[in-house]
C-alpha cells in the first residue's frame, strides 16, 4: 500500500511542529543528501515549456530510494485564482519499484527552497549576518524569512514588492515572529542598501535586472531564487561577474539559472563541494557571494524522505491501493472480471 500525504495533512504537521523547526530538520536532511552527492543517479529536470509557463519532471535516485516531482511554474496563475507553483511527488523502493509515498509538494517545495537557500547562505554569507533584503514578496517570501531567521539568526528584514498588497500580507503573517523586525522599503535600492544578504524571489518570466552592479556592497551575499527557467533571470550579468557563484547542479543551472547569461564554460563552484569542505564558500570578508538557486531533485528526494519518516512516526495520511498489492500478482484481469464470470480451470 502507498501512503498518501495531502496538503491539509502536511500543513497540519508543519503547523504542529512549528515552521521554523520543520525548516531546520529539512535543512539537515538536505545537507545529508548533498554530502552523499556521489551516491545519487542525477540528471537535469525534463521541462516542457509553453508561452504561459513550464511543467517539469524532476527524478533522482540513490541505491535505496527513487523519487520524482511533478512541478509547474506559471507566473500568470494568480490572476486565475491558481498558485504560480503546484507540485506533487513520489518516493519508491529501488529494489522493487513499490511506491511508498505519494505526497503534495506545493507547500513542501516552498519549504525546501527556503531551507536550501538558508543552508547555502550559512556556508557563504559573512559570519554574524543579521539583515536581509527580500525582493519579491510572493508565496515564497515567508518561508525564506523564517528559514534565514531560524538557521542564520537574521533579525531584520527589508522587504519590497511592486505589489504593495504582497508586502502587507507578508508583514501580517510575520508580525508575531519573536525577534524578527520587518521594514517595508520604497524601492529595491532602499531595501538592499546596507543589507548583509539580498534575496530575490520574483515571478516575472523575463530577463529582469532586479539587482544591478551599483547596488553591490563588499561582503554581500546574494540568494537568487526567482531565476529558474530559460529566459527568466533577476540579476544584471555584471553582478554575476563580480561574485563568487555557487550552484546546485551545473548542467541544469547553466540552462535555467542566472548563469544562463554567461558563457557555458564560466567557472562556478558546486554547493556539495562547499558543504563537504572540498571547496571554499566565502574566500575573504569583502567577497560578494551568490547562490544561484534553481531547485534540484536531490532536495526533493530529501524532502520526501523527511515527510515519509514523519508521517510514519505520527501515523499521518491514508493508504491507497495505488498498485496491486494483494492476491495473485499475475491475475490482473481478476480485478475487472464481471460477477459470475469464472476463471478457467486448468485441465
Amino acid at each position: 500500500m502507498t501512503r498518501l500525504v495531502d496538503l491539509p495533512t502536511l500543513a497540519a504537521l508543519v503547523r504542529g511542529m512549528g515552521p521554523e523547526r520543520f525548516l531546520c530538520e529539512l535543512a539537515d536532511e538536505i545537507q545529508a543528501s548533498f554530502l552523499r552527492w556521489d551516491d545519487y543517479d542525477k540528471s537535469a529536470r525534463l521541462a516542457s515549456h509553453s508561452p504561459t509557463g513550464v511543467i517539469e519532471l524532476m527524478p533522482v535516485a540513490d541505491e535505496r530510494l527513487y523519487s520524482f516531482k511533478y512541478v509547474n511554474g506559471h507566473p500568470g496563475n494568480p490572476a486565475l485564482g491558481l498558485p504560480t507553483v503546484m507540485a506533487f511527488g513520489m518516493l519508491a523502493e529501488v529494489a522493487t519499484g513499490l511506491p511508498l509515498l505519494l505526497s503534495e509538494l506545493t507547500l513542501a517545495t516552498a519549504l525546501r527552497t527556503a531551507a536550501t537557500s538558508a543552508l547555502a547562505a550559512r556556508a557563504l554569507a559573512r559570519p554574524g549576518s543579521r539583515s536581509m533584503a527580500l525582493i519579491g514578496n510572493g508565496a515564497q517570501a515567508e518561508f525564506q524569512a523564517l528559514a534565514f531567521h531560524a538557521l542564520l539568526g537574521i533579525d531584520e528584514l527589508r522587504v519590497f514588492d511592486i505589489a504593495p498588497a504582497a508586502s502587507e500580507r507578508l508583514q501580517r503573517n510575520l508580525a508575531t515572529v519573536p525577534g524578527l523586525t520587518l521594514r517595508r522599503a520604497a524601492s529595491v535600492i532602499q531595501a538592499v542598501r546596507g543589507a548583509d544578504i539580498v534575496t530575490t524571489a520574483t515571478a516575472s518570466k523575463s530577463h529582469a535586472c532586479i539587482v544591478t552592479p551599483a547596488m553591490l556592497e563588499p561582503g554581500m551575499h546574494l540568494n537568487a531564487v526567482g531565476g529558474d527557467c530559460p529566459g527568466k533571470t533577476e540579476l544584471h550579468p555584471d553582478v554575476l561577474r563580480a561574485a563568487r557563484i555557487v550552484v546546485e547542479y551545473p548542467p541544469q543551472t547553466r540552462v535555467e539559472g542566472e548563469i544562463q547569461q554567461l558563457p557555458a564554460d564560466y567557472p562556478v563552484t558546486e554547493l556539495w563541494q562547499v558543504l563537504a569542505g572540498q571547496a571554499a564558500g566565502r574566500e575573504h570578508e569583502g567577497q560578494v557571494t551568490l547562490f544561484d538557486s534553481v531547485g534540484f531533485a536531490l532536495e526533493d528526494h530529501a524532502t520526501l524522505r523527511l515527510i515519509h519518516r514523519l508521517a510514519e512516526a505520527h501515523h499521518l495520511g491514508i493508504y491507497l491501493e495505488l498498485v496491486p498489492g494483494q492476491g495473485d500478482p499475475k491475475d490482473l484481469f481478476g480485478r475487472v472480471r464481471t460477477t459470475g464470470q469464472q476463471s478457467p480451470t486448468p485441465s
